[in-house]
């Protein structure tokens, strides 16, 4: 992975962290409807993707699913999980993203992982583990919704690699179509009191609205989308494990939360594991077809 494109996923991920942080107090301390808060992301999403909209990508089933995936099916899972359970139980479940997006890499694409990145993977997973470990760990309601959050974001990522020709904000914008239409249905039909959630809320809440659709979908994602499509799935889905750690050291420095020396070597061990992958040889094979497509 070039430096360049290595430092990006670095940015990505620390902009995940922060949104993590706070969609947490958006669905728990504000009390706003996970559903209805997303649909109002990507309400913003479509809005400001929509000059990119037409043509449609085609095949059209596929876009829709990726769309479901990566926005929809996703982001919603994940907030509705984080309604009822904390943040670092929600970061340890969503590990099961690594291990989903190897194995469906690996039989819908064909892809092989090399000992070395394996190495890597094992690695950064442990950290990420010891760092986010706590006694009496047990998957409530919640944490199987962050569980089906990680497949569905893994199946998403799989998913765009076999998509060509259309670019990240063509994405976006029928990413932010699809979840609009499929979440303001299922928010309209199962939540309550959403405008008075929203109203009391305030400004504050509006803002945070605005930063989630435009610097984390808009921005990040957009980013991310584009290495989807640049590199292997099963590299970059081990490299997005910086972004639990990225949400601890948020935490300690925003809320001050407990940092003790497990967590540091926890953390040490994964940002190795990250290196590892992030630096992996590649072979003389894949190095030629690269020159040859620049």
């Amino acid at each position: 992975m070039r430096v360049r494109d290595f430092l990006l996923l670095v940015a990505v991920c620390l902009i995940w962290a922060f949104n993590n942080v706070l969609s947490k107090i958006i669905v728990s301390t504000w009390g706003v409807p996970p559903l209805f808060y997303v649909t109002l992301r990507f309400a913003v999403v479509a809005l400001v993707m929509l000059p990119w909209l037409l043509p449609m990508p085609r095949p059209a089933w596929r876009i829709v699913a990726i769309a479901l995936c990566l926005g929809g099916g996703s982001f919603a899972l994940l907030f509705m999980g984080l309604k009822t359970t904390s943040p670092s139980a929600a970061a340890i479940v969503l590990q099961l993203g690594v291990p989903f997006t190897m194995l469906l890499s690996v039989l819908v694409l064909g892809e092989r992982v090399h000992w070395r990145r394996g190495l890597g993977i094992a690695l950064t997973l442990a950290g990420v583990l010891i760092v986010t470990w706590r006694p009496g760990f047990a998957l409530s309601t919640g944490l199987w919704l962050v569980a089906a959050s990680a497949f569905s974001g893994a199946a998403g990522a799989v998913l765009m690699k076999q998509v060509d020709g259309v670019t990240p904000f063509r994405f976006q914008a029928w990413v932010g179509l699809v979840s609009l239409i499929a979440l303001g249905l299922a928010s309209a039909g199962f939540e309550t009191g959403q405008w008075a959630a929203a109203t009391s809320a305030g400004w504050p809440f509006a803002a945070a609205v605005l930063f989630t659709a435009l610097i984390v979908s808009v921005g990040a994602h957009s980013v991310y989308y584009h290495l989807i499509q640049r590199y292997e799935a099963n590299l970059l889905a081990p490299l997005t494990l910086m972004t639990p750690l990225a949400t601890i050291g948020l935490g300690v420095l925003i809320t001050h939360d407990h940092f003790d020396l497990r967590m540091a070597l926890g953390g040490a061990l994964a940002m190795l594991g990250v290196l590892i992958v992030a630096l992996r040889r590649k072979p003389a094979t894949e190095l030629l077809v690269e020159r040859e497509l620049r």
